[in-house]
């Protein structure tokens, strides 16, 4: 299964309660934090909701 990289780039504040639950469950709390992920449907998803804080970069 491919792998996708998940860095956070932008800060949570004055964001909504979704988008601050949807960053926790993709395990990003700092900026600058990266995280490695399988490419399923369901992470797909939830980095769709939060592209604007998030950068992705495929393996």
């Amino acid at each position: 299964m491919a792998k996708i990289k998940v860095t956070k780039v932008k800060s949570a504040i004055n964001r909504t309660q979704n988008q601050k639950r949807t960053l926790q469950a993709l395990g990003l709390k700092k900026i600058g934090q990266t995280v490695e992920h399988d490419d399923t449907p369901n992470i797909l998803g939830m980095v769709n909701k939060v592209q604007h804080l998030v950068s992705i970069e495929t393996k």
